[in-house]
């Protein structure tokens, strides 16, 4: 049985799916790379277009009755009338972790600081003992649900990352987690390596015991990570307060030699440089920038690095400020968007919520979000030249959304659209329309 259309195929033609009767197909067809500046404006719109995939890539993309006619074994897919998009790529995410810190919301309402909840041994360290308590299997079956709600927003490539174990076998213990989700869950799922999430607190009273850390972070954790292949990318807090931009430097660098790929939380709360050690050390992405410089601006449009920010994060901790994405885009940044879902300060999996929030809080069009969330999210995970975009040699990751117009996706506030979608040309989650 085809779990794409619910019928068994009669023959080899039958691994073709043809989507027809789109009223939008949303291509964000253009160059393999990030988009930058006005590229960013131009979604790719098509009317009256239909898309085939086979063997789990896009075809063709043409007129309903040549496709048809050329490929009539094809399983169609009736999206009627439906907003066709590439599948949503969420390239920020804590998705492993134990139980939620709903606490923690009641105390800043009552106006205990960011900072002030992780003194007291809350934030990140709450889920650090947590995490540090439970088995591989345990994290694997709570990862699970969370994930798959994920793909019912239409999202087909998650990143997540480690972090909430800081010590060499809970962070490997982490990381073999999201290995084992990855053939549990029918999503793309890249692993990220955050050892460097905070300094444990056993590591805290002295600058020796803080320097023991980074040791062990540079010379046991991520030798091990890179030789197990376990992450493709290394990330590391870089922020005043947490890891200081010399630190991240050393950090990062050990990665890079190790062969992985380097990411930045960078200039959440406090502009402390770490924009400008992403750009300087050429990370793919730096990530929230709600306080980011000039220079750091500045600094990531000269290195093409792609700017992540996760709007839902500064909207949930009850902050005014924004990342300044219009100024980003602006100077030629390209801007992606996330939900750092994390038990914390991001406990949504509302991928469409991001699009809402990109229009109403960050000030892009409609276009530019979808943009930030397809094209320049792959860009922000280094697969700008595999998904994001639905164009002939692309993997078939595709969303079909109950709208009848790309910009009701950010319009419907914190409404879930999805109605059906694919990785790879297998379903994401299930497609609950009629097929023909």
């Amino acid at each position: 049985m085809d779990p794409s259309t619910g019928r068994a195929p009669a023959h080899a033609a039958a691994h073709e799916l043809l989507f027809v009767n789109a009223r939008q197909v949303v291509t964000c067809a253009g160059p393999a790379r990030a988009r930058r500046g006005a590229e960013m404006g131009d979604a790719g719109i098509l009317e009256g277009t239909a898309v085939l995939t086979a063997g789990g890539v896009i075809r063709a993309l043409g007129s309903e009755r040549d496709l048809i006619a050329a490929h009539h074994g094809a399983a169609i897919i009736d999206c009627r009338g439906g907003v066709l998009t590439p599948g949503f790529v969420d390239s920020h995410t804590h998705a492993i972790f134990g139980r939620p810190r709903y606490e923690e919301q009641e105390l800043r309402a009552a106006g205990v600081g960011y900072m002030e909840i992780a003194r007291r041994g809350g934030g990140i360290h709450a889920s650090v003992r947590d995490l540090r308590s439970r088995s591989e299997d345990d994290l694997v079956a709570l990862a699970i649900p969370r994930l798959r709600r994920l793909a019912a927003s239409g999202v087909t490539t998650v990143e997540v990352k480690s972090g909430y174990g800081l010590t060499l076998d809970d962070e490997l213990k982490a990381l073999r987690a999201i290995r084992r989700l990855a053939a549990e869950v029918p999503l793309r799922l890249i692993p990220t390596f955050l050892g460097a999430h905070e300094v444990p607190l056993e590591h805290r009273g002295s600058s020796a015991r803080r320097d023991e850390y980074i040791r062990l972070v540079v010379e046991e954790m991520i030798p091990r990570v890179a030789h197990d292949g376990l992450a493709r990318f290394a990330d590391v807090f870089c922020e005043p307060g947490v890891y200081t931009v010399s630190e991240s430097r050393k950090i990062l660098a050990a990665a890079r030699a190790n062969g992985l790929l380097l990411k930045l939380h960078a200039d959440e709360l406090e502009a402390g440089g770490g924009a400008e050690l992403a750009a300087e050390m050429g990370a793919t992405s730096a990530d929230h920038l709600a306080a980011i410089s000039e220079r750091g601006v500045e600094s990531l449009a000269h290195a093409g690095t792609v700017a992540t920010l996760l709007p839902a994060t500064m909207i949930f901790l009850g902050k005014t400020r924004q990342a300044p994405a219009r100024a980003l885009i602006d100077a030629g940044v390209p801007v992606a968007l996330a939900t750092d879902f994390n038990p914390g300060t991001s406990p949504t999996v509302n991928f469409p919520l991001l699009l809402t929030l990109g229009v109403s809080q960050l000030h892009l069009s409609a276009a530019e979000a979808l943009i930030a969330g397809t094209v320049n999210g792959a860009a922000a995970l280094a697969l700008a030249g595999e998904t994001g975009q639905i164009a002939p040699g692309f993997s078939a990751d595709l969303a079909l959304h109950a709208v009848e117009d790309a910009r009701e996706l950010p319009y419907w506030f914190g409404d879930r659209r999805c109605i059906g979608s694919w990785i790879r040309g297998k379903a994401c989650h299930p497609y609950d329309l009629p097929v023909s």
